[in-house]
């Protein structure tokens, strides 16, 4: 298991602690945020990412911030959760777990909010109550996940699996999703060599991912995006398994960009293609792909990333975070229910009535 949770939170003062992931691999810094505005910032900046992640700071959020003031009425506190929770879901608009999470905390704050004796204190209790259960809930998905991700892997040999940007500890609470089954195999004897893509821009997969393989003993080679087809063509990669940000009604998935290309190039070289998230990660409200809204980031990150520029001033560009990958090029979809062959909305809506 990873040895740095990157979100949790701490009670004495009340403040949420975030792993600073901007500065990984160089430093391991930690933030300690108490405003609305800072948490935020950690967000939107990406100082806390992936979906399970930013779902728990979001909800940590809530509590920390409705924890900061004395209000007049509970009629105020109502308006302030409010706002809150506008707030913290304008910071990314993909990552549908962020989007779950602050509905946990919504129903939690009206539930105790209509009880006749309802009070500031006990409204404050409950909303920490359901954001330790959110943190907890996913460090055991986590782990499900792995379970049943490595029933796709033999012990008897050696596997060469690639994954693309960050899905691992550090974007979660625990375990991960698709490094879950990485992690699981490795403690118990299983053969990984990891390749893993560096993703463009923000270097996810060299700067997290294989920060945090190393640090837990995996073998893992770094690969820039554009060597995916050579390292497939020399036969090197036995499958591929990546986690995702939203996944529709339909099984489309949207991931980190570049996913869909790796799909894409798995298909033609018949290496199978899996997702790994868990099940707060479908948006069944959203039929296909098509209709996944997709976070377009600032240029800069592309043109001058980490502060060097490799691009001209004058120049546009395009930078949207996140592809989807059709339904069609997955192999199969793990959740910590079990895992989905052939995803399709059927399969999907079987899977979750579980």
């Amino acid at each position: 298991m990873p040895t740095t949770i990157p979100v949790y939170l701490q009670h004495d003062p009340i403040k949420l602690i975030l792993l600073d992931q901007t500065k990984l691999p160089i430093a391991e810094e930690f933030l300690y945020l108490d405003t609305r505005q800072s948490i935020l910032e950690a967000i939107k900046k990406l100082r806390v990412r992936g979906a399970p992640a930013i779902g728990i700071a979001a909800a940590y959020g809530i509590y920390v911030c409705l924890s900061q003031k004395e209000y007049q009425s509970l009629a105020d506190m109502e308006q302030d959760m409010k706002e809150l929770t506008e707030y913290f879901a304008s910071s990314r608009p993909t990552a549908v777990n962020l989007f779950w999470a602050l509905d946990r905390m919504n129903k939690t704050f009206t539930e105790y909010r209509n009880k006749p004796d309802a009070s500031q204190a006990e409204i404050l209790a409950s909303l920490l109550q359901e954001s330790q259960s959110i943190f907890d809930e996913d460090q055991e998905m986590g782990k499900a996940i792995g379970m049943h991700g490595l029933s796709l892997f033999d012990k008897k040999r050696q596997w060469g699996v690639m994954t693309h940007c960050n899905a691992g500890g550090l974007a979660t609470s625990g375990y991960g999703t698709a490094l879950a089954p990485l992690y699981l195999g490795h403690e118990q004897g299983y053969q990984f060599k990891v390749y893993s893509n560096e993703t463009r821009p923000l270097l996810q997969g060299s700067r997290l991912t294989a920060y945090e393989l190393t640090k837990g003993g995996l073998d893992v080679t770094v690969l820039c995006d554009n060597m995916v087809s050579l390292v497939m063509k020399e036969k090197k990669i036995d499958a591929v398994i990546v986690g995702a940000d939203r996944i529709a009604a339909n099984g489309d998935t949207a991931n980190k960009i570049g996913t869909s290309g790796v799909a894409i190039l798995a298909r033609y070289y018949h290496i199978p293609f899996y997702v790994a998230a868990p099940s707060s990660t479908f948006d069944v409200s959203t039929e296909t792909g098509r209709d996944i809204v997709i976070e377009l980031r600032d240029g800069d990150e592309v043109v001058n990333g980490f502060g060097k520029r490799t691009g001209p001033k004058e120049a546009q560009v395009y930078n949207p975070a996140f592809d989807v990958t059709d339904a069609s090029l997955i192999t199969a979809i793990i959740t910590e229910k079990g895992i989905i062959e052939s995803p399709n909305a059927e399969k999907i809506r079987s899977h979750l009535s579980k």
